[in-house]
């Protein structure tokens, strides 16, 4: 371990916590705008409901792998929140795996079924999708709350769930208008509209409660000098969903060369939030009861490990990556034969 600068005890633990991060945050952006095209395409006709598919299919599995990574990182760098956050997070995480699994068999049987059956293969995709959002916000809020079985926990982990679900939402409408075209994206310019002030309050919801459920992020949030430090965060959080709503009232966002601001915008949105989040927590990983020290596995293990995600993560990068190129510009139909 002779290249790990510092305490090993100390900077791998560190390494690891934003290795996971940064996992989560890809998986976030990525599996967030193809959960969030399955959640609109109730309000599209069967056409629209093909191309929006088509808008997602190159893409939707690379998505998942970011999630796998994130949870694989989880259990074999710190085992012991492992225990912790999956044992308060069973239900929630259970009905998660059950939206993939029926959203991943909806999205092939839909291309392939008679075309009397598509319909409930499309309801198929669409629950699936419903299901994994609102389990992916719900598992936030508890965790925010500091996974403590309250009514007040439990209620605000449902608005998070919905919170989140609008965000996915809003994502998906800002990737349909960088990938669609005429009525369509139209239409995902209208439903961006819509959502973004779900988002905006999901953030507020999130920014509220977060320093009232912990004395010491009341802390870190309003003492000085790091009021200083977290304060750019929400001033920039509020011009991005000004300027969002901007972008998405011009005639120019249907634009090719102005098109992916939407999406790009959005991102930016849910780093920020990340990061605010992120800053919040450290260095606790199950909220003010298990920091990344204490959760740890041993220092020679987690340098095993590290030789393994140093090979294994630029595969999943360069794979994804790959993907994004050749599949770039708008979509069109989807073809398996």
């Amino acid at each position: 371990m002779s290249f790990i600068p510092g305490d090993p005890t100390i900077t791998l633990p560190v390494i690891f916590a934003a290795l996971m991060g940064l996992s989560i945050l890809i998986y976030v952006v990525l599996d967030g705008f193809d959960l969030g095209v399955g959640i609109l395409t109730p309000l599209a006709t069967d056409a629209q409901k093909d191309r929006m598919v088509a808008s997602i299919g190159p893409f939707w599995d690379a998505n998942e792998t970011w999630l796998v990574m994130a949870v694989g990182l989880l259990l074999v760098a710190f085992p012991v929140a492992h225990g912790a956050i999956l044992t308060a997070l069973y239900l929630p995480v259970a009905l998660m795996l059950i939206g993939l699994i029926l959203r991943g068999v909806a999205f092939e049987f839909r291309a392939k079924v008679p075309a009397p059956k598509k319909a409930l293969w499309n309801r198929a995709f669409f629950g699936g999708s419903l299901l994994t959002a609102l389990s992916q916000g719900y598992m936030l809020g508890f965790y925010i709350m500091g996974l403590d079985h309250s009514w007040s926990a439990h209620v605000f982990a449902m608005l998070t769930g919905f919170a989140l679900t609008a965000g996915f939402a809003f994502l998906g409408a800002c990737w349909l208008i960088l990938k669609t075209e005429g009525g369509l994206q139209g239409q995902a310019i209208l439903w961006a509209r819509r959502t973004l002030w779900a988002v905006a309050a999901g953030l507020g919801a999130v920014s509220l409660a977060t320093p009232l459920v912990s004395a010491r992020i009341w802390d870190r949030w309003f003492s000085v000098p790091e009021f200083f430090v977290l304060a750019p965060l929400p001033l920039l959080s509020f011009a991005l969903v000004a300027g969002l709503w901007g972008i998405l009232r011009t005639r120019q966002v249907a634009d090719d060369g102005f098109a992916w601001l939407p999406f790009a915008g959005a991102s930016l949105l849910y780093i920020l939030a990340f990061t605010g989040l992120a800053y919040s927590f450290y260095p606790f990983v199950v909220p003010d009861k298990v920091t990344i020290y204490d959760a740890a596995a041993a220092p020679e293990s987690l340098f095993i490990i590290l030789i393994g995600v140093l090979i294994v993560l630029p595969v999943i990068a360069g794979y994804s990556a790959l993907s994004y190129y050749i599949f770039r510009g708008k979509a069109r139909d989807l073809r398996y034969d």
